[in-house]
């Protein structure tokens, strides 16, 4: 594998934190399959999800009607190893109403599992861990 592509690769993945943060941020959680894998397991302070529509059905269930989220991911670190990497991010999330400023806001840490597919990269693993939250 060239430098080049290892690049490239790395490139990718970092850019899945990005289209999920956006997919998130604008609600289409059926897009969910341009970021992760029909088999993905999630991880997360509230349980654990396994396969995409699971997954997709969980993001919809997880909707408050008005409210908004600002997610930001950071310190984006990825180990490519063939086929398969892992990431890690800090993440950001603020959740707000229309104009109004944040009234929560939470901490969080990424770390993923992605795996090349035809499509592309996505992610088939995904342990989120709450840092903090602060209610405003």
């Amino acid at each position: 594998m060239t430098t080049d592509t290892r690049t490239a690769d790395r490139i990718e993945i970092a850019d899945l934190f990005a289209r999920l943060a956006n997919l998130l941020d604008e609600q289409r959680h059926d897009d969910a399959h341009t970021v992760y894998t029909d088999d993905v397991v999630a991880h997360s302070p509230r349980g654990e999800l396994r396969g995409l529509q699971e997954v997709t059905a969980h993001l919809k269930r997880s909707r408050v009607e008005g409210e908004h989220t600002q997610h930001m991911h950071g310190d984006v670190l990825v180990q490519v190893d063939g086929d398969r990497a892992k990431a890690t991010a800090n993440q950001l999330v603020h959740f707000h109403r229309d104009g109004e400023p944040p009234h929560r806001t939470s901490g969080l840490r990424v770390a993923c599992t992605a795996v090349r597919t035809p499509a592309g990269w996505r992610f088939s693993d995904t342990r989120i861990t709450l840092a903090w939250t602060q209610e405003k």
